[in-house]
């Protein structure tokens, strides 16, 4: 029998929760591998604030080395879902077909940017906090408003962010049984 995994994608602005969320429902879900965009490097890709100012066209971005992880994946007859934190919800034509249901994390981007903060504190100190709240100021906020504007709405299940990631996982696995009857 030739079983294939349901694939799903999971959108939101940076410090929207996604990573958080994901690691919570891998640990809910039997048989599930994630796979991170942030993992990959790909070639010729756009620096995010040009590609905002320049008109999004998601298609701009080359995604081979995502797609073959997906396709490989999707052979192994033993898995039950392939999980991604993959920003473009159905907007990239290369990846869109392999998508079964996309959910997006509707986080405040005031909360955003605090878990941003806190995160990057960690991980590199103060030192970058001034710089990274400039960018947002002079740049990066219109990729925040781009990801609300067009991937929210291209997105089967919008989750409200602000909830605790518990809450989060069970709306999604509520959403998966009734779309697996």
């Amino acid at each position: 029998m030739n079983k294939k995994p349901r694939v799903l994608s999971f959108s939101g602005v940076s410090g929207g929760g996604k990573t958080t969320t994901i690691k919570h429902l891998i640990h809910q879900l039997d048989h599930a591998q994630a796979l991170y965009f942030d993992d990959y490097e790909f070639e010729n890709c756009p620096d995010i604030c040009e590609w905002v100012e320049a008109g999004a066209d998601y298609n701009a971005w080359v995604l081979s080395p995502l797609i073959t992880d997906i396709q490989l994946l999707l052979k192994d007859e033993s898995l039950d879902y392939i999980v991604l934190d993959y920003p473009f919800a159905y907007l990239n034509d290369a990846v869109k077909d392999l998508i079964d249901v996309t959910f997006y994390i509707d986080t405040p981007l005031d909360i955003a940017m605090a878990r941003r903060i806190l995160r990057n504190e960690q991980e590199h100190g103060m030192s970058e906090l001034q710089s990274d709240l400039h960018n947002y100021l002079i740049r990066g906020r219109a990729a925040y408003l781009e990801m609300e504007k067009t991937v929210k709405t291209n997105s089967d299940v919008v989750l409200q962010g602000e909830w605790p990631t518990v809450l989060i996982v069970d709306r999604i696995i509520d959403e998966l049984r009734k779309r697996s009857v």
